[in-house]
């Protein structure tokens, strides 16, 4: 390839970053908080809850992340196309617009953020549970309520305790937006497939991996900077 035809390459593919991040940051945005509730309902003493969470994550961190993205995107169009579908439900996908980019969005935003979800729970619950049990103890002789003990004094500590195992997550989550493009959702690996095929080159997947690369880096290196800022003994 020319150089001319590698810039044009690029443009290309810097025009399908946003998707890209978008698919990222939403994630993030879903998966963090629903993370958090499934380590709390994983360390609930009600046994079936609790049974019922670790299926959960079993299966999440147990199956493909590529197979819960297909199964996601032909999930409704299989029930609505089922005769054996009950007819509320029926009623209530009839209005979906399975052809459109929102609805490829979505599939691939549902199977991201249940996916990583469970595995950030995994993480939060061992930071959580890695807070001496002293520490709840002393709350309550200050007075503090459970709320106001897991939001003020546990909360920050699991923050600066998970940050580094978090930071993995969220760099292999930039790696694995990648895997959108089974279902033709149109991001950054998708169009270097179609430009190799256009050039008969390996150029524009090489284009895309120092993109991933870079975007890795700079996660990197904000991780390292709030570790450092959370440091406050050092």
């Amino acid at each position: 390839m020319s150089f001319d035809e590698i810039g044009k390459v690029f443009l290309i593919l810097l025009k399908y970053l946003l998707p890209t991040l978008k698919v990222f940051g939403m994630t993030l945005l879903f998966s963090i908080p629903l993370g958090m509730i499934v380590a709390l309902l994983k360390m609930c003493k009600v046994k079936p809850v609790s049974w019922l969470m670790n299926i959960y994550i079993m299966i999440m961190r147990g199956t493909p992340l590529m197979l819960q993205v297909i199964i996601a995107y032909f999930a409704i169009p299989m029930l609505m196309q089922n005769a054996a579908t009950p007819a509320w439900l029926n009623s209530l996908l009839s209005g979906v617009d399975i052809k459109g980019d929102a609805y490829m969005f979505r599939s691939v935003l549902v199977a991201f953020s249940l996916n990583y979800a469970a595995y950030f729970a995994e993480i939060f619950r061992g930071g959580i549970e890695s807070i001496p049990k002293g520490q709840y103890e002393a709350s309550a002789c200050l007075g503090f309520s459970r709320t106001q003990t897991f939001f003020r004094i546990i909360l920050p500590q699991v923050f600066k305790r998970v940050l580094p195992a978090s930071t993995n997550e969220i760099i292999t989550l930039v790696k694995d937006t990648s895997l959108a493009n089974v279902v033709a959702y149109a991001e950054i690996t998708m169009k270097a497939k179609q430009q190799m095929q256009l050039y008969s080159s390996l150029t524009p997947l090489v284009l895309a991996g120092v993109m991933y690369f870079v975007l890795a880096m700079v996660l990197s290196l904000l991780s390292s900077f709030i570790e450092k800022k959370l440091s406050y003994y050092k």
